[in-house]
């Protein structure tokens, strides 16, 4: 496994600002914009949340608008149907039951329609800060690539193991550097090892060279 201290250092060094890259207003704002970024970009959700609240500027205007109306502004991302759904059912269960507030209980945001374990991770560090890490697909790729995490371990697995690892003062700023390091540097296909410092660890890059 690679010195976690050595990799970490040349996140700093790559991505010293990470952040998020979402747009938002507020705390409804920011976890619709997590829910729709499942399987597409964070440009591409920006540019659809300008549309959507700008539209539906409270959440009394997203509850009170159609699922249509909702999926007009969306449908430009992956399973808007279903998406568009989930929005006005979040919408109605944040007014009813949480006056227009979204929880910030584990529990009740895993309970909230739309919201899986990721979700509810990015939406706790960003609004509160709190140390959650989100294992999406470049954190996966990363920790097996580094021999972080093994092939057939789950996300939950990766996110414990990282959790162990990362001091917790810094798990949000490296969590967005993974995801940064992934989307530009340690990407899915065509990764740029000839570019990468981390290649003399890297499973992936000693597999390719010896084929």
């Amino acid at each position: 496994m690679i010195n976690l201290n050595i990799f970490l250092s040349y996140l700093n060094k790559l991505y010293p600002n990470a952040h998020c890259e979402l747009n938002y207003s507020n705390d409804y704002e920011l976890l619709i914009a997590i829910m729709l970024s499942a399987q597409t970009t964070d440009k591409a959700v920006n540019k659809v949340t300008e549309v959507l609240f700008k539209r539906f500027q409270t959440l009394n205007e997203l509850n009170n608008a159609t699922k249509e109306e909702i999926q007009g502004c969306i449908y430009r991302l992956g399973m808007s149907d279903v998406k568009s759904k989930n929005i006005k059912e979040i919408a109605r269960i944040l007014i009813e039951k949480y006056n227009s507030k979204v929880p910030n209980d584990e529990e009740e945001l895993l309970s909230l329609p739309g919201v899986g374990n990721k979700t509810k991770n990015c939406f706790l560090a960003e609004m509160y800060h709190l140390p959650f890490l989100a294992v999406d697909t470049h954190v996966q790729r990363i920790s097996k690539r580094l021999n972080i995490a093994s092939e057939n371990n789950s996300v939950k697995e990766i996110e414990s193991k990282l959790l162990k690892l990362i001091p917790q003062e810094k798990t949000i700023l490296v969590n967005h550097q993974l995801i940064s390091f992934g989307r530009n540097i340690c990407k899915a296909k065509k990764p740029l090892c000839d570019d990468c410092e981390m290649k003399k660890y890297c499973l992936y890059f000693k597999n390719i060279a010896h084929q």
